[in-house]
């Protein structure tokens, strides 16, 4: 049976707002909803996929791959999350970039075999990163609810609608309830895109990053954790309410 693959970029438009902590537990949290996942390294510059994920020096990578030196297979690898990962190489010797049609190549080999492609995309808006988001079906923006990553989110959103990539909606990362912050309605007005979910601010995705795990994973009570799972189910037609764990609302009351 031909399953349908959805491919979905990840991308922000700057860099540091969360998207490889999102692709690794976007994949976590799908693969716990029972669907099959391969989470793809398209950062091939500054690869930080399989840092987080523990296993940062793969034997074979998608740059050897892209190189003609390996198959496609040899460069997938099994994590006990759940899901596949195809990782791209830290190292400087095997830097280059790759362009759209590449990458579509390599899609187009996978799709069949999994629900998800997931692709976490290079920092910014430069070439590697636009390659990404133009070999992608769809594309899920995400921010922190901060003026310079939403004026940079625009510029993604509006690039994405010339390459004709579908623009699934933003998630509003590291949220921490301040005055300064913009709040969910002025981000989903200031980007013209419907809110996918939102993660709090959350000591325990450090932690878990720390650790090489994603925080699903490391810890699925936790806040973050919580409004993942929110987002992955969000992903497949599905409810999830996110519960509040019992020290933050702790919290909240001697607020």
């Amino acid at each position: 049976m031909v399953i349908m693959t959805r491919i979905i970029t990840v991308a922000s438009g700057k860099g540091g707002v969360g998207k490889t902590t999102l692709v690794s537990n976007l994949a976590t949290a799908l693969a716990s909803l029972k669907k099959s996942v391969i989470a793809v390294d398209g950062n091939l510059t500054t690869a930080n996929l399989g840092i987080h994920l523990g296993i940062p020096l793969y034997p074979v990578t998608l740059h050897d791959v892209l190189n003609g030196d390996a198959r496609l297979n040899d460069a997938m690898y099994y994590h006990p999350a759940g899901f596949t990962v195809l990782p791209a190489d830290i190292s400087l010797r095997k830097l280059r970039l790759a362009n759209s049609h590449e990458l579509v190549d390599i899609f187009y080999k996978l799709v069949g075999g999994c629900d998800f492609i997931l692709v976490d995309s290079a920092a910014g808006l430069g070439k590697e990163a636009l390659a990404a988001v133009e070999a992608s079906d769809e594309l899920i923006t995400i921010t922190n609810p901060e003026l310079p990553a939403l004026t940079d989110a625009l510029k993604l959103s509006n690039l994405a609608n010339r390459f004709g990539t579908h623009n699934l909606g933003v998630v509003v990362n590291r949220v921490r309830n301040t005055k300064h912050e913009f709040s969910l309605p002025a981000v989903e007005e200031f980007l013209e895109l419907p809110i996918l979910g939102k993660i709090p601010e959350d000591h325990e995705v450090s932690k878990a990053i720390s650790r090489k795990q994603p925080v699903v994973m490391h810890n699925p009570k936790a806040a973050a954790s919580q409004h993942i799972m929110s987002i992955a189910a969000k992903l497949i037609g599905e409810e999830y309410t996110p519960r509040t764990p019992l020290t933050t609302k702790l919290f909240g009351w001697l607020k």
